[in-house]
């Protein structure tokens, strides 16, 4: 036993043995489901059922990719990506510049705007859920003051997907406002002062001073806010269930319908590795355009 140990506890295994535990806990944890599910994606299996998985190769990724239920959540998710990126792109940018000025109370407003970034999605989904409530909520009680009538937001396709646009945008602008407040903060003075004296106007400093320094970060917060929308599932869930009807069903949660609720296990194991692609697709698309960008600079 004695010898086990100093064999153990030699320095040049010293290393290997400190990170084996977290390894380990990262392959039960992560590495493994993964592997798991992908393999099931080849198979006839349900988790409902006591039957062994049977060999299916490409059926599931045939039958998904040919399902026009699954295009039609697809172009729901695009739409609702597309909104709310570009919300938070705009509201982000916007206080980003605000912010990079000094005013009174500058640091407290600062602190209370970054709040919703720190809640977790469920707080948020059942906050604006209650927000949007037509008899009680507040949206609805603002709306009659002046029509007399309450406002069911919720219950058409477009004001449920306004429900769900404003309510990722009130979680995650800040997330963009700090990554352009950080490259805003980080253009030289004498920049400024140069174009001063050169009587740039405003809009041309801020095209040859200003945005060289942010449009990077940009880019960043552009593809994290995308890849994040994209997953969307636990606001939509909460605050519409994707409803009215199917209209604001995204494809997070049909993948989680299929899986949990219809027990096709297969099937949504293809349609997640899908989304796994698209992602990896869009991560790939970023860096390709920052690559090209540094190149041609």
């Amino acid at each position: 036993m004695r010898g086990f140990m100093d064999w153990l506890m030699d320095p040049k295994r010293r290393g290997p043995m400190l990170v084996t535990p977290a390894i380990l806990l990262l392959f039960v944890m992560n590495i493994f489901p993964l592997m798991w599910s992908f393999g099931l994606s080849f198979f006839h299996y349900k988790a409902s059922s006591m039957k062994p998985p049977r060999f299916a190769g490409l059926y599931y990724y045939e039958k998904v990719l040919t399902d026009p239920v699954v295009w039609e959540r697809f172009q729901t998710t695009a739409l609702i990506v597309s909104l709310s990126v570009l919300v938070q792109m705009i509201i982000g940018f916007a206080l980003a510049i605000l912010f990079s000025k000094k005013f009174p109370m500058r640091r407290e407003i600062l602190m209370l705007i970054l709040t919703p970034m720190m809640l977790s999605f469920v707080a948020v989904g059942v906050f604006f859920k209650l927000f949007y409530e037509p008899t009680f909520g507040l949206i609805s009680q603002a709306f009659m003051v002046f029509t007399g009538e309450p406002l069911a937001l919720l219950a058409t396709k477009w004001g449920a997907i306004l429900g769900i646009v404003i309510a990722d945008a009130w979680m995650w602008t800040p997330f963009v406002m700090l990554l352009v407040l950080a490259g805003l903060v980080s253009v030289p003075n004498y920049l400024y002062e140069a174009a001063e004296i050169d009587r740039a106007s405003t809009w041309e400093r801020f095209k040859t001073v200003t945005f060289p320094y942010v449009k990077g970060l940009l880019l960043l917060a552009l593809l994290f806010r995308t890849i994040e929308t994209f997953k969307l599932f636990d606001v939509v869930y909460i605050i519409t269930a994707g409803g009215p009807g199917s209209s604001t069903e995204t494809i997070a949660v049909y993948v989680y319908r299929m899986a949990f609720q219809f027990f096709k296990t297969s099937q949504s194991s293809a349609l997640s590795y899908i989304l796994l692609f698209v992602v990896i697709v869009l991560t790939n698309l970023y860096l390709y355009f920052v690559n090209r960008r540094e190149q041609e600079a």
